[in-house]
């Protein structure tokens, strides 16, 4: 960051707090000041006849109109597993702007000991200067991969707390060698990446994200509380996304704003790292989009839900994005993974 930067860092971070100490003074007991995440759907009443979740004091299938009695092993809080297929189309693009593309995508599959099979997606957006950003969004992903594949081909995670945690485990693993790597090397000295990986296993999906490369849930049929066909799973750990929360900035301001790849959080840059993660039930028809900031800096979260649910090609549908942010400048790197779900519902 330059000495510039750093001074508009300052201005903007004393704009929050001078923002959250009004909201203080004026006796506000609590404030805002990450991203409120939506509430997604929730399925609390598995169906015996077709297995599908309905909301708790339903009494009748949303699915199959089957009559919903409590059936034994199933009851408040239990969905019964169903076997989904996922179809799977990723590209990166340098864009318009930059020489050098520094985003690192991998979509792959990672076989487990009883058979199952987990699917891993991930983005990572390095930075530091060309061949830094580079080498640091390659590392985070060989490396994060890596125990992934390891520790869970090994001692698969029974439970989606179990399964954040392998998750977390592994974007520290990655924090650990890039920071390493970075004290050791002057020419990488300050370099660092994001990291979002979406993990697909059985019928649920587990995130881990650092940074601003973003996970969407997307479904025609909905797939939040209020029937939103699109909803972003991750936080942006970005100085612009923490003055939008406080209504210092729009979310349309923010796609310009100057310092808008100014992260306080990222992979290796400092020795330890904090790592949000989140467990989702997947459901047929729905789509998991992962993507890097230069796909969100031209696209609108209503434009990606269009396209993406618009289009029944996955790999049409990730060029018709990837093209767009081109279209209208394709000032960075442009990633996208998308998942199609599909099974019996």
């Amino acid at each position: 960051m330059t000495c510039d930067q750093a001074a508009h860092a300052i201005e903007d971070l004393s704009q929050i707090l001078h923002s959250l100490s009004q909201q203080l003074a004026h006796g506000r007991s609590t404030i805002r000041i990450t991203r409120r995440l939506p509430a997604l759907r929730r399925f609390d009443i598995a169906c015996s006849s077709c297995g599908s979740g309905n909301r708790a004091g339903a009494r009748f299938c949303q699915r199959c109109g089957a009559l919903l009695n409590a059936a034994p092993g199933y009851g408040a809080g239990h969905v019964q597993s169903r076997t989904l297929t996922f179809t799977v189309a990723a590209r990166t693009d340098t864009g318009r702007v930059r020489h050098q593309n520094q985003d690192s995508v991998y979509t792959g599959v990672i076989p487990l000991p009883d058979g199952q099979q987990a699917y891993l997606c991930l983005v990572a957006d390095g930075m530091g200067g060309a061949a830094a950003g580079e080498y640091a969004s390659r590392l985070a992903a060989d490396v994060s991969r890596a125990y992934l594949e390891q520790e869970s081909t090994s001692h698969p995670p029974a439970t989606d707390a179990a399964w954040q945690a392998l998750l977390r485990d592994a974007v520290r693993a990655a924090n650990r060698q890039i920071y390493d790597a970075a004290r050791t090397d002057a020419a990488r000295r300050g370099m660092g990446t994001t990291l979002t990986m979406a993990l697909l296993v059985g019928d649920r999906l587990h995130i881990a994200s650092v940074g601003d490369s973003r996970v969407y849930l997307l479904n025609t049929n909905g797939v939040t509380d209020d029937g939103a066909p699109s909803a972003q799973l991750t936080s942006d750990h970005s100085l612009v996304a923490r003055l939008v929360d406080i209504g210092q900035l729009t979310p349309e301001q923010a796609r310009v704003h100057p310092q808008r790849n100014i992260l306080y959080r990222s992979i290796g840059t400092d020795p330890s790292v904090d790592v949000d993660t989140r467990s989702e039930a997947l459901e047929p028809g729905d789509i998991v989009l992962l993507c890097s900031d230069g796909l969100v800096n031209h696209v609108s979260d209503e434009e990606i839900a269009r396209i993406a649910l618009g289009e029944t090609d996955p790999d049409c549908a990730v060029m018709r994005l990837v093209s767009l942010a081109n279209e209208r400048g394709g000032r960075d790197n442009i990633s996208v993974v998308m998942v199609r779900v599909s099974g019996e519902r």
